[in-house]
């Protein structure tokens, strides 16, 4: 889709649409033209109860008396003076899903030119609104072979603004790369496990870095691995047949002293729990126990397409927990890269244990922070549902940056604590650290564990769990937190 911003409306009326905001009882200043136009038809769909003007609701009206579009869609935005962030979303959702579904090729919104949102700028709105139109036209085909996808018919898509500055010009290509990573997050988690291997995983990053010069791409496999003492991560994988593959995505796009922003991706590509094994309900959604690292792949699509001024560098620690005899037993003790070692009590809690290992390895960098994001544990589903991700650190001022990029994107995420009595609970009587910390607190001891492996620089985990897909009849991969991360790396700009 071609997405562009205009001082003017689209020239084509063959198949077209345009798209304007309406308030709950307020109709805003196109509106309102239109409403005159057309002989007051927009006021007369309301009295009739047939649209209210709420966030989140629609109305497609057809032929309108007064426009020289075909299709008119009214998209509502809530209280219309001073609307909010979260309204503002809920509509740009709400309309770009009507508008893909509609049939219309070309489309005009005139939405930034007619509404104020608290806090924001015309700018943050066309970012929304091109994050909101690529989000709703995404379609998974990877494995269809009928025809039972169709592509969209909207080809074209302009934002009506006052004044095309180049700050809504910076923020439309913001609202573009973004688009971009989700949906490669998107389509790398809805892959079959049988398709999206770690080896695949490694494919897919060099043909990343062969697509955008300033990315430079490395994998190490498991010889490489083995001689690093990266026994952990070695561990999870030897039940598989799949070879463990660290992959890492080096941009390079400040001064070659800045001090890069690393980026940890749980790269599970199929998760069985291993020898621990899982139950057989709904374990095909655990070719989603990748999504950490797909969100990775999504943020670096994202940079390289805006070509941001910094250094970033993503790491995906890719590999397969499978029962096998050659599997890592309960009771296994493994030493870790860091030269700490681990009692494994329990081989579901594989994430940590590919996540160790690349903590330490990613002290190379000699990182000006590091944030690992991983599909870690069912229990902060528990605690946070499916609203937000949970995030955990050793450095309160990284904290707080994500916490307001995750507010700013909305994206959010929320606080747990690293406390010291939390800490207690992985003590293990045969080796330094246990993998799991018994019963209560499991995504606050999971935190604490990967804590051990991070001492030594700034440090954040990100548990998306809950954010990471969508079960049942919508079943899929959702490309969070790629707004989070991507809003956080804006801000260090």
């Amino acid at each position: 889709m071609n997405i562009t911003v205009s001082t003017k409306p689209s020239a084509s009326s063959k198949n077209s649409c345009l798209v304007i905001a309406v308030g709950s009882g307020a109709l805003s200043g196109t509106a309102k033209t239109l409403n005159t136009a057309s002989n007051g038809a927009i006021k007369r769909a309301m009295q009739r109860g047939d649209f209210d003007g709420k966030s989140g609701k629609t109305l497609m009206l057809h032929e309108l008396t007064g426009s020289h579009f075909d299709r008119v869609l009214l998209a509502g935005c809530g209280r219309y003076r001073k609307v909010t962030a979260k309204d503002y979303r809920s509509m740009s959702k709400a309309l770009a899903k009507a508008l893909i579904n509609s049939g219309a090729e070309n489309a005009t919104l005139t939405v930034p030119t007619d509404l104020e949102v608290d806090g924001h700028d015309e700018a943050w709105q066309v970012q929304q609104l091109t994050e909101a139109l690529l989000y709703a036209s995404y379609q998974f085909t990877g494995h269809t072979r009928s025809e039972k996808h169709n592509e969209a018919s909207l080809k074209k898509t302009v934002i009506q603004v006052a004044k095309a500055t180049s700050r809504v010009k910076a923020y439309l290509a913001r609202g573009l790369g973004n688009g971009s990573g989700i949906s490669l997050a998107r389509d790398l988690g809805n892959l079959a496990p049988n398709i999206c291997t770690p080896r695949y995983l490694a494919k897919r990053a060099r043909a990343l870095a062969r697509t955008h010069s300033a990315l430079r791409t490395t994998v190490l496999g498991d010889k490489e691995l083995n001689k690093l003492g990266m026994n952990a991560f070695l561990a999870v994988s030897q039940g598989s047949t799949e070879p463990a593959q660290l992959i890492c995505m080096n941009y390079q796009g400040g001064k070659t002293k800045d001090k890069p922003i690393v980026l940890v991706g749980k790269g599970v590509t199929f998760d069985t729990g291993g020898i621990s094994i899982k139950p057989s309900a709904a374990m095909d959604e655990m070719k989603f126990d990748m999504c950490g690292a797909a969100s990775v792949f999504g943020v670096i699509e994202a940079v390289c397409r805006m070509k941001l001024n910094c250094n970033i560098v993503g790491v995906v620690a890719a590999a397969e927990n499978m029962p096998d005899a050659n599997a890592t037993r309960p009771g296994d003790v493994i030493d870790t890269m860091s030269g700490q070692s681990i009692e494994v009590l329990n081989t579901d809690a594989e994430g940590r244990m590919v996540l160790c290992d690349t903590l330490t390895y990613v002290k190379r960098y000699k990182p000006k922070a590091v944030i690992d994001v991983a599909t870690l544990t069912g229990a902060c589903i528990v605690a946070l549902g499916h609203v937000a991700s949970a995030v955990m650190a050793n450095d309160d001022t990284l904290s707080d940056a994500l916490i307001e990029a995750g507010e700013t994107s909305g994206d959010r995420t929320w606080p747990l604590p690293l406390w010291d009595e939390y800490q207690e609970q992985l003590d293990s009587n045969f080796a330094d650290i246990a993998n799991i910390g018994g019963k209560g607190a499991g995504s606050i001891t999971a935190g604490c564990f990967l804590s051990r492996f991070a001492q030594e620089y700034s440090w954040a985990h990100l548990d998306i769990a809950g954010i990471a897909w969508h079960g049942g009849a919508q079943k899929g991969a959702t490309g969070r937190p790629v707004p989070l991360l991507m809003q956080y790396l804006v801000d260090q700009v």
